[in-house]
């Protein structure tokens, strides 16, 4: 089947994307500060071995997620994505409730990197004001959204391209040292087994390092969303999904065996996380690279933006097909000629630059707790995707369809949405098992690690409640392709 028999049921969004800007748009959603800054802390909390396992079990659990997501995102390739599958294959009440979840998401975490830029800037800037440079970015986020989805995929392409790019130079750089292949010492394998390595705190170590695998991984997701306004979807998503896959895992797994190598686990550099000691600034200085903490500092600025004008197109397009299903107001449908839904994309960035505001008044509590409730979200719309791949391909069987017509066919059925549902929801109970463990339980733990479950409950079960709707019958179920 070729591009023509694809559903343009989008309004005038339009298809502009390539597998280009589409592979480079989910690696730079998912490759940031989780791999420049938290990796340090991760081999540290749980030895290299740990932290090279937890990440390969999450990887694999990422795998599943993308190979479901690619089979409905290629059959019918819409930018509601996982809401709109929702919906339709397990229950319009759950749908609307997967739909606001990540449009807050993504509204909240553009007041994350907007907030994190302005910190960023302090490294060179420190007597400027942080409020200066968050509208400063804000500004240029919206310049780059305002573009057409073309501008938007090329812009994101180059700004994950630098990080791409550095994490290559950065494992070059690694192993020539690892070998003693630029001069000094050979360091070999020796730190990768010393004092309680490769595993530290054993299953504990490996258990908390889970949990912060799976948010670095977050943003993989995005190719789902961009979907919608790709090229010949049903050629570009699948070939984006196999690419995707194995170039976050090589870049996260061999980056981690590497400052596993170079920097010993006990090292309490790895534990600041802040730029001046990131493990790629780390093993920079050690080469004798002039200026290391300066170049870091600014790949990882760039990887900020990046993720916030990933963030905003995510959510405006979240947003946008809301309103076209009706369950968001209906002056949000409104796009310019460039096929950019303009009302929502600035509602977007109101509410984002609302929230950025509240991390600079007062004691910024306001701002914590909005962070807090955006916490389990990117795991509630990986669930729903699980969810909504399961029952849509048991629905495509009950209904006599030929598997063998599919687009694409996630392979390990049912096996994989299983394992990464139950992977999922291990980790979404388990994120703060540390509130449950001492002799009283931790109710402020519990209450900021787990505020998001109970929320998500509340707009799913209301929206239920309030319109009598019904889980979809397999039989009933809406397997059109438009």
């Amino acid at each position: 089947m070729g591009q023509s028999n694809l559903p343009q049921n989008e309004g005038s969004l339009k298809r502009g994307l390539k597998a280009r800007h589409l592979t480079m748009i989910s690696i730079g959603g998912s490759i940031g500060t989780g791999l420049f800054l938290a990796s340090g802390a991760s081999i540290s909390e749980a030895g290299p071995g740990g932290a090279l396992l937890a990440y390969c079990l999450i990887g694999i659990m990422v795998y599943f997620l993308m190979t479901s997501l690619g089979e409905m995102a290629t059959y019918l390739p819409v930018s509601g994505s996982f809401s709109t599958y929702a919906s339709r294959y397990v229950d319009p009440a759950f749908g609307f409730a997967m739909g606001w979840n990540y449009w807050y998401n993504w509204a909240i975490t553009l007041a994350f990197e907007l907030v994190a830029s302005a910190m960023l800037m302090k490294y060179w800037f420190p007597n400027t004001p942080a409020v200066l440079w968050s509208a400063i970015f804000l500004v240029i986020i919206l310049g780059l959204n305002l573009l057409s989805v073309k501008g938007y995929g090329e812009s994101e392409f180059w700004f994950a391209l630098i990080k791409v790019v550095t994490v290559i130079v950065f494992l070059v750089v690694g192993i020539a040292m690892i070998f003693g292949i630029l001069g000094g010492d050979s360091v070999g394998f020796k730190n990768f087994t010393a004092g309680g390595a490769p595993f530290h705190n054993g299953f504990l170590g490996v258990l908390s390092i889970f949990i912060v695998a799976g948010f670095s991984f977050q943003g993989t997701e995005l190719i789902g969303v961009a979907a919608g306004e790709t090229e010949n979807p049903e050629k570009n998503v699948p070939k984006a999904i196999r690419q995707i896959f194995w170039r976050i895992l090589l870049f996260y797994v061999l980056a981690i065996f590497v400052i596993g190598l170079l920097i010993p686990y006990t090292d309490p550099e790895l534990l600041r996380g802040d730029v001046s000691v990131s493990p790629f600034t780390l093993v920079f200085e050690k080469l004798g690279v002039a200026f290391a903490a300066s170049v870091m500092n600014a790949v990882i600025l760039t990887s900020v933006l990046s993720a916030g004008n990933s963030g905003t197109y995510a959510s405006t397009r979240m947003l946008y097909t809301l309103a076209i299903e009706g369950k968001a107001p209906k002056f949000l449908t409104k796009i310019n000629k460039n096929g950019v839904p303009t009302n929502a994309l600035y509602v977007t960035l109101a509410v984002g630059s609302l929230a950025c505001l509240t991390s600079f008044f007062g004691e910024g509590q306001v701002y914590t707790w909005l962070l807090n409730l955006s916490g389990l979200s990117g795991f509630i719309a990986w669930l729903g995707i699980a969810i909504s791949h399961y029952r849509f391909r048991k629905a495509y069987v009950v209904q006599g369809k030929n598997l063998n017509d599919l687009p694409y066919r996630a392979k390990w059925f049912p096996l994989g949405p299983i394992l990464a549902f139950l992977a999922c929801l291990f980790i979404v109970l388990a994120q703060n098992y540390q509130a449950f463990t001492g002799n009283v339980i931790d109710w402020q733990g519990v209450l900021v690690s787990y505020i998001g479950i109970p929320v998500f409950l509340i707009v799913w079960l209301g929206y239920k409640f309030k319109n009598k709707t019904k889980v979809v019958a397999y039989n009933e179920m809406d397997l059109s392709r438009k």
